[in-house]
């Protein structure tokens, strides 16, 4: 990981509320941007940030997200994610996010990510993958 990668680093991206973003179970008038595709939107979001400052062979996963959704946007709208680095400690990075749309804040999350090597990844992907084989899980 750079030594770019600090407090205080901010990133936005806008998304499209297309169809697939929204909820379904309430039928077509009631379709508004879902819960799982703003945690979607939170990581990609930062995912692009750690990976402008990240090695050659590294990239990160996510840890943890906790998230409000504290309003609707309704399909065909935009959101914006704000995110901020506010702790960088070893491979571990925290960012605090709001998701706006063009009328209001519709969320807040925190979002924990560590970098890794994706080598280290792969033969830990590897060796899970073949005790699932062996348990039958796969």
């Amino acid at each position: 990981m750079k030594e770019t990668l600090q407090p205080g680093l901010k990133v936005t991206k806008r998304y499209n509320v297309d169809k697939e973003k929204t909820i379904d179970f309430m039928g077509d008038e009631l379709r508004v941007y879902a819960t799982p595709m703003m945690v979607m939107d939170v990581e990609r979001t930062c995912l692009a940030l750690m990976d402008e400052h990240a090695e050659i062979g590294e990239s990160s996963v996510g840890a943890r997200v906790e998230i409000d959704h504290m309003g609707p946007t309704l399909m065909d709208m935009w959101i914006e994610v704000r995110a901020e680095v506010v702790e960088v400690k070893g491979p571990k990075v925290v960012f605090d996010v709001e998701v706006h749309d063009a009328l209001d804040q519709v969320g807040k999350a925190r979002h924990i990510r560590f970098m890794i090597e994706k080598a280290g990844q792969q033969g830990r992907l590897e060796k899970k993958r073949a005790k699932a084989k062996e348990a039958g899980a796969l």
